[in-house]
């Protein structure tokens, strides 16, 4: 939902494309629950569309969107296709995805997200398909599900894998600046910019290290 390169920071036309081959492809498919994953996560990643940027192209962090303007119709559209899929009893790692999504679309405000659940599906995923970037995303959970401390800990041992990662310097800022180390903070935050691409994202970094 965010362009990886160019001054356009989302290509809209790609994530039609995106939805359409994979409708497609549950035609195909309709019982391959990693397709009905997929599926599900493309439209719910899709129902917070309208919601992302601001009227002069700004990009809104999830936690400030207002939930009103996501589109209610294509999340339950995503949340049968997921109940089906995990009917089926087949495991994977776009189910796992799509059930995180999930419970970032049914929470009523960010505070009152199921932190402690995402967590759980984070180590989940990380059975199904380890990565780095599995175990910061997780960290996120762990931020609010344990406290900043934990969360920091947690990525610390990432920082040779994710160095040139904006999103592992963003993170680490917000940690750091949870903790009262503001010098710290600042500095994983410039790096943060330095390594960062698209325009939406540097924006609102340069708009977090000016407050």
């Amino acid at each position: 939902y965010l362009a990886s390169s160019g001054r356009e920071p989302a290509r809209r036309d790609l994530a039609a494309q995106a939805i359409a081959l994979t409708r497609t492809l549950h035609q195909l498919m309709p019982r391959e629950p990693e397709v009905l994953g997929l599926l599900a996560l493309l439209l719910l990643h899709e129902s917070r569309a309208a919601a992302r940027f601001d009227g002069w192209g700004r990009l809104i962090r999830l936690k400030d969107q207002d939930r009103s303007r996501w589109d209610k119709k294509l999340a339950d559209e995503a949340g049968v296709l997921l109940d089906r899929a995990i009917a089926l009893r087949r495991a994977g790692p776009y189910q796992v995805q799509a059930a995180i999504a999930a419970l970032h679309a049914q929470a009523p405000c960010y505070e009152e997200t199921d932190w402690r659940q995402i967590r759980l599906l984070y180590s989940r995923l990380q059975q199904l398909a380890p990565s780095p970037v599995v175990l910061l995303n997780r960290a996120v959970a762990t931020r609010y599900a344990v406290g900043a401390e934990a969360a920091l800990a947690e990525i610390e041992p990432l920082a040779a894998e994710l160095d040139g990662y904006h999103l592992f310097h963003a993170l680490r800022a917000g940690l750091l600046a949870a903790l009262g180390r503001t010098d710290e903070a600042q500095a994983a935050s410039e790096r943060a910019l330095a390594l960062t691409v698209n325009p939406a994202e540097r924006e609102l970094l340069t708009r977090g290290l000016s407050l």
